[in-house]
């Protein structure tokens, strides 16, 4: 199967690069940078992409390459970093800019281009770098331009090495699917014989090659997309012999044990058992007000809860927890071991030592569109695929500062209204994930003519549409919309008294607040 290689230097942008080859039916795995040219030679190997990174190039310190992998005889695209490094590999400068580019960009294209084609002469491009190529050897000749950086696109003139300093694998480059199939498909010319039925079939095969058959998997479910695909993966490979476990840490949306127990046990026919732990979750994040903190103690409670349900199971050896990449590379875990930790995921990395199960991760290396589409493929129900994702810690990291009883059924009322009316208005479909958070101040406000503080809060509510939630933009809805919300929420739930709209982009912030 030809591959393309994908080459991490640390950007939060790698397993997407990753992602959009594969959308284009194009087999392509990671990398970290100190991958040897053999390592890569001995793949079927259609192509190379260079990923872009937060260190400079001209840094001592700074993650590099072996500058043999240029002469591996394949194509080479180098996205910001990338671009970077390989331009003064080759001769070129690379230096801080007085004027930094984050965000969209107008790209001017200065010559018709095999990696253009299809392209308009001017497009809007996602930039995100504070350095720059200033200049370029003789072997390389600009392709590219912005209004601050004249050295935005560059191809070498013999040979298929190719940089840009955007990002094409972003949304918000809209030419950018177009730029990469480009790169594929007439410069690359890699076989289009990658899918995710293929994908399914692989993981299904993997985890009926590890589990033995006198063992069972435990699988943790949520009610979401990850864990319910999880679940139909091992369920597919393993049959009566997977368990899953549900627990109720009280820290859900309303309903959500009643749909879960309503859903897997009728849908899936499994072995599901549900876990009281509420109280105990909630004694152990009383008075915490760190996000970080707050993620470490549900983490460690909820693989404590695992390992005392285990007990009662029989040969239970793995746990299957539905783990995606965006949880992972947020999580600082990287292909290439040098990503920025942006906040710790309750279900990866920092399991302790004495977990005592084997962990299965079959959609550790999915976005959640891909796993979406195996959901379609293994015919699961619509409900359940196109649900809107809902964090691992639950409601705690939607509840800013400490966390109480009182706090979780304030925020359960506005979450609910707040699906509700989208649902009724028909928007649940057009918007990645929405929901409302409860932010740790009060407001003063007036309330049947008398002055209100003191337990009145403040509920943020957030909508983003997204393909991949790595990038995420806030959905544009109807006013009259977000006026309904508000005043159901201020009219029907004691205890807020103000409504207000998130409308932050990702990056800089991310979809959840905390």
């Amino acid at each position: 199967m030809a591959t393309v290689a994908v080459i991490d230097f640390g950007s939060q942008y790698t397993q997407l690069i990753a992602r959009r080859v594969r959308e284009q039916n194009v087999h392509s795995l990671i990398f970290p940078p100190n991958v040897s040219p053999r390592e890569l030679a001995d793949l079927e190997l259609a192509g190379i992409i260079l990923s872009g990174g937060p260190a400079s190039a001209y840094a001592e310190d700074g993650p590099t390459c072996d500058p043999e992998i240029l002469e591996l005889g394949v194509p080479v695209l180098a996205v910001c970093y990338g671009m970077q490094l390989v331009c003064r590999m080759l001769g070129g400068d690379v230096r801080a800019q007085t004027l930094r580019e984050y965000g969209r960009v107008q790209l001017d294209v200065l010559h018709n281009d095999p990696l253009f084609t299809h392209v308009p002469g001017r497009i809007n491009v996602w930039m995100s770098h504070g350095d720059a190529v200033t200049t370029v050897s003789s072997a390389f000749k600009p392709i590219g331009r912005t209004r601050t950086c004249p050295i935005a696109a560059v191809r070498h003139a013999d040979r298929p090495i190719y940089g840009l300093q955007f990002h094409p694998e972003v949304a918000h480059t809209p030419n950018g699917g177009q730029i990469i199939r480009n790169f594929l498909t007439d410069i690359c010319h890699a076989k289009q014989d990658w899918s995710m039925g293929n994908v399914a079939s692989g993981a299904i095969d993997a985890v009926r090659a590890r589990v033995a058959d006198d063992e069972r998997v435990i699988c943790g479910l949520s009610g979401g997309v990850d864990s319910s695909v999880t679940a139909a993966l091992i369920h597919r490979a393993i049959g009566p012999r997977l368990v899953c476990i549900f627990v109720d840490n009280g820290l859900m949306r309303r309903g959500e044990i009643e749909l879960v127990e309503n859903t897997f046990r009728k849908h899936f026919a499994i072995d599901l058992r549900v876990v009281r732990a509420a109280e105990r979750f909630l004694a152990a994040l009383e008075g915490v007000t760190d996000p970080q903190e707050k993620r470490r103690i549900i983490g460690r409670e909820f693989i404590e809860v695992f390992k005392d349900e285990a007990l009662t199971v029989p040969n239970a050896r793995f746990l299957a927890q539905g783990t995606l990449y965006p949880d992972v590379i947020e999580s600082g875990h990287g292909a290439g071991g040098v990503s920025a930790n942006i906040k710790l995921h309750h279900n990866v990395g920092g399991l302790p030592a004495e977990l005592g199960f084997e962990l299965i991760e079959p959609l550790r290396d999915l976005f959640k569109d891909e796993v979406r589409r195996i959901g379609e493929h293994l015919d699961l129900p619509k409900e359940i695929i196109w649900r809107h994702p809902f964090p691992g810690p639950g409601l705690a990291v939607r509840i800013m500062g400490a966390i109480t009883a009182e706090r979780l059924e304030i925020l359960r009322a506005v979450d609910e209204i707040v699906i509700e009316e989208i649902r009724a208005a028909g928007w649940y479909d057009k918007i990645g994930q929405a929901f409302a958070v409860l932010l740790p101040v009060s407001t003063v406000g007036v309330m049947g003519d008398a002055r209100s503080y003191g337990a009145q809060h403040v509920a943020a509510v957030r909508f983003v549409e997204t393909t991949d939630f790595m990038t995420a933009d806030w959905v544009r809805v109807d006013f009259q919309l977000l006026e309904r919300i508000s005043s159901r929420v201020i009219n029907e739930v004691a205890g807020v008294n103000r409504v207000v709209y998130d409308v932050s982009s990702k990056p800089p912030a991310t979809i959840e607040w905390e």
